[in-house]
C-alpha cells in the first residue's frame, strides 16, 4: 500500500514539474553507451522506413507562396539490406549438431519458434540498424524473442561480446506512456556468478521520455522486481551485428548499419529519382493560346455557348498575348536518359560502399533491378556475404549454447557437453551444387583432399557426422552391383583413410 502511495505521489510531483524525470534510457548512470549512437540508429531506422523528415519533407516557393510536398524515394536502404540478408540466410541454410539426440531437440526448439523465418526477417533489421538480439527464456517451453537494436542497450561487454544489457519495452495505457526496463546482469556472489534479471517500470506524460519510476503492479501483475538464477554465468541472450567496423565510435560494442557510411549517396539517389519523377510533371505538354480564344462565344442562331478549346483540358494555358495571336506549343524535351544514367552511376557507387559488386543494382526507368546471375567466389558480393557469415556463425553457436543452458536449467531435455555446432550457409550464388560435387570428386581421385573433407564440404556437416556418413556409404557400396562406379574409391582402405584424417 505504502509503495503504491509513494509511486502515485512521485507521479503527481512529476506532473507538477517539482521533480524531474529521466529523459532517455542512456541518461541512466548504469548505461555507458553514448546517446549519439542511438541518434544514429533513429536516423538509420527512418531511412530504412523510406521517410526521413530532414530529407523527404520539402518546402518550395511558387507564385502562390510556400508549398510543401514529400520527396519521392527509391528506398535503396531497404533494397540493399533485403538483398544481402537473403544471400546470407535463407531456407537452404541449416544448423547442424554432431550429437544426433541434441540436434533433434534443438531443431524442435527452433521449429517451434519459427526460427528460420523470423531470423531472416530480423537479419534484415540487423543490417539496417546495426544490430539485433535474440533472447532465450522459458515459458512452458523454451522460447526465442527477437529484439531490434533500438530496443536494447548494452551495459557491459568483453572482447566486443555483450555480456550484460537492458531490454526496452514501451506501452501506452490511459494516456500515459510506460517503459519497462528489463536488466540482464551477471553478479558475483559467495556461491559463484549468478544471472540476475531486474525489472523497472517508468511512467511519463510525454511520449519518448522515460519519466519517473513506478510500481510494476501498475501494469504487470505477475512480474517480479528481481529474479536470480543460480548456476548460470552467461547471458541468456546473444547480440548479433554486421561484420563491419564501427567507425562512429571505435570503442563501442554496437554495430553500425550496412549503409551507415552511405547516407550522402542514398540522399543523392532520392534527389535524382524525385527529379526523374518531377520531370514528367513539370515537363508535360503545354499549349499557349490567346485568352480570347477560350472565351464564351454565343451562337446567334441557337443561343448556345461555345468554346474553341476544352476548358477542362490541362494542356492549354491561356495568356494575354499582344500582337502575335498564334497558338504556341511550348513542350520541353524530357531528360529521361540523363536521369537514368545519373541514377545508375549513383547505384554503382552505393554498391561499392555497401559491399556489393559493381552492377549489382541497375535502374531502367521503371524500377531498380537486382543482378541475378551467378557470381564468382572472387566477387565483392560473395566476399561481403562470407564476411557477415563469419560473425553470424559464431553468434549462432552461442545461441545453441544458451538454449542448452536453459534446457538444463529447467530440465527440458537431456544434453551433453561434448557436441560440435556447424552452420551451413547457401553458397549457390557462387557455385551450383553439381559443380561443387564434381570438384570434390576430382580432388579426391587425385589425392588432393580426403573423403571426410569432401563429404564435409558437400553436405555442410561436421567431421564426426562425415565419418559416420562415410561408413554408411562404404557399407552400401559393398552391397551395390559390380557395374556401379566407385567415384570416391570407397572400396579402398577406410581404416587407412581415417588414420590419415587423424593426422591432418
Amino acid at each position: 500500500m505504502f509503495t503504491w502511495l509513494i509511486n502515485k505521489g512521485k507521479e503527481l510531483l512529476y506532473k507538477m514539474g517539482l521533480i524531474s524525470g529521466i529523459k532517455k534510457v542512456t541518461d541512466n548512470r548504469k548505461v555507458a553507451i553514448d546517446e549519439e549512437s542511438y541518434k544514429q540508429i533513429d536516423i538509420w531506422k527512418a531511412i530504412y522506413s523510406g521517410h526521413f523528415s530532414e530529407w523527404h519533407d520539402l518546402k518550395y516557393q511558387t507564385v502562390e507562396g510556400q508549398k510543401q510536398r514529400r520527396m519521392a524515394s527509391l528506398n535503396m536502404a531497404k533494397v540493399v539490406t533485403q538483398e544481402m540478408s537473403s544471400l546470407i540466410f535463407n531456407e537452404k541454410c541449416s544448423i547442424n549438431i554432431s550429437d544426433e539426440a541434441l540436434f533433434d531437440n534443438i531443431k524442435n526448439v527452433l521449429d517451434d519458434n519459427n526460427f528460420y523465418r523470423e531470423f531472416q526477417r530480423y537479419l534484415e533489421y540487423m543490417l539496417s540498424l546495426g544490430g539485433m538480439v535474440t533472447k532465450v527464456y522459458y515459458n512452458q517451453g523454451i522460447k526465442l524473442s527477437f529484439v531490434t537494436a533500438d530496443c536494447f542497450v548494452p551495459v557491459s561487454w568483453d572482447n566486443n561480446k555483450v555480456t550484460e544489457g537492458v531490454f526496452i519495452n514501451e506501452s501506452t495505457k490511459a494516456g500515459k506512456y510506460y517503459t519497462l526496463l528489463e536488466w540482464h546482469l551477471i553478479e558475483q556472489t559467495n556461491e559463484g556468478p549468478q544471472h540476475v534479471i531486474k525489472n523497472e517500470l517508468y511512467v511519463s506524460r510525454n511520449k519518448g521520455e522515460l519519466g519517473v519510476r513506478t510500481g510494476l503492479k501498475e501494469l504487470y501483475e505477475n512480474l517480479e522486481d528481481e529474479v536470480r538464477i543460480k548456476n548460470l554465468s552467461r547471458p541468456t541472450f546473444v547480440y548479433f551485428k554486421p561484420n563491419t567496423a564501427n567507425n562512429f565510435d571505435l570503442y563501442s560494442p554496437l554495430g553500425i548499419s550496412m549503409y551507415g557510411n552511405s547516407l550522402d549517396v542514398l540522399k543523392s539517389l532520392d534527389i535524382a529519382f524525385d527529379s526523374f519523377q518531377r520531370e514528367f510533371v513539370l515537363g508535360k505538354k503545354r499549349i499557349i493560346v490567346p485568352a480570347s480564344a477560350i472565351k464564351h462565344v454565343i451562337d446567334p442562331e441557337t443561343g448556345m455557348s461555345h468554346r474553341y478549346f476544352d476548358a477542362t483540358d490541362e494542356v492549354y494555358e491561356a495568356m494575354k498575348i499582344e500582337g502575335d495571336q498564334r497558338i504556341h506549343d511550348i513542350s520541353v524535351e524530357l531528360r529521361v536518359e540523363e536521369h537514368t544514367a545519373a541514377i545508375n552511376a549513383l547505384l554503382n557507387y552505393l554498391s561499392m560502399q555497401t559491399g556489393f559488386s559493381t552492377g549489382a543494382f541497375s535502374f531502367d526507368g521503371q524500377g531498380v533491378k537486382t543482378a541475378t546471375e551467378v557470381v564468382s567466389e572472387n566477387s565483392k558480393t560473395f566476399k561481403t556475404k562470407q564476411s557477415h557469415e563469419t560473425i553470424l556463425e559464431d553468434c549462432l553457436r552461442d545461441l545453441v549454447d544458451v538454449i542448452v543452458d536453459i534446457a538444463v536449467l529447467y530440465d527440458v531435455f537431456k544434453t551433453t557437453e561434448d557436441y560440435e555446432v556447424t552452420v551451413t550457409f547457401d553458397d549457390s550464388i557462387a557455385e551450383d551444387q553439381a559443380a561443387e560435387i564434381n570438384k570434390q570428386i576430382l580432388l579426391v581421385t587425385n589425392g588432393l583432399t580426403s573423403k571426410i573433407k569432401a563429404l564435409m564440404k558437400i553436405h555442410g556437416i561436421s567431421e564426426e557426422e562425415a565419418e559416420q556418413l562415410l561408413k554408411q556409404i562404404i557399407e552400401e557400396n559393398r552391397m551395390a552391383m559390380p557395374e556401379n562406379v566407385d567415384f570416391f574409391n570407397l572400396e579402398g582402405n577406410p581404416e587407412q583413410e581415417q588414420t590419415n584424417n587423424g593426422g591432418e
